[in-house]
């Protein structure tokens, strides 16, 4: 995203928490394609027949988001990382819903090939990544918000170091070690 329009993301976010209910629609369509992108990695590995789709994804987190009161915006990477947690609770509540029908025969099942897999992909069942994220977070929080904003908002280092308010070199190092952390935590395995 260009600075010019990651300011102005960031000018309609604090509008927007004032009270400034136009703010939001005239953010939507500055984010809208980044949040169907992003949705977009989330289910781009999904079963064939899944039916939940990137626009219905990046609509109900738009929805919720509308329907909050927003937080104190830091800048356009927070908003971004609430997107993302959004989005993470709506395939949790997804896979769960399709789960019950079937123990995690039909759960959604999304394939972390940033987030976990060290030498090939692994195909993981989000309630799985969800329980695993949760159990890291007992142990570190700051290691669960850095994939988080990592792998469900596609946040760079230096974006997620800035929404966290950590050094770069920090999320690099919690970085490696929380995906080695889930990985052995969902497989059973050390990583190669």
């Amino acid at each position: 995203m260009h600075r010019d329009s990651s300011n102005q993301v960031t000018q309609l976010l604090i509008r927007w928490r004032g009270g400034d209910r136009e703010a939001l629609e005239a953010l939507m369509p500055l984010v809208y394609d980044e949040l169907r992108r992003l949705a977009h990695h989330y289910l781009r590995q999904e079963r064939n027949d899944h039916t939940l789709q990137s626009t219905a994804l990046v609509h109900e987190a738009y929805l919720r988001l509308a329907g909050q009161n927003p937080p104190e915006w830091q800048n356009r990477a927070h908003f971004f990382g609430i997107a993302a947690h959004l989005m993470r609770q709506i395939l949790v509540e997804y896979a769960r819903g399709r789960g019950a029908a079937k123990r995690g025969g039909s759960a959604c099942r999304l394939t972390l090939d940033e987030g976990l897999a060290l030498s090939t992909e692994l195909s993981v069942d989000v309630v799985a990544l969800d329980r695993a994220l949760k159990e890291l977070g007992a142990l570190d929080e700051q290691q669960s918000r850095i994939v988080e904003l990592r792998f469900f908002a596609g946040l760079t280092i230096e974006d997620t170091s800035n929404v966290l308010g950590i050094s770069p070199a920090t999320v690099k190092r919690d970085w490696v070690t929380a995906r080695a952390w889930l990985y052995r935590a969902m497989t059973g395995d050390a990583p190669a």
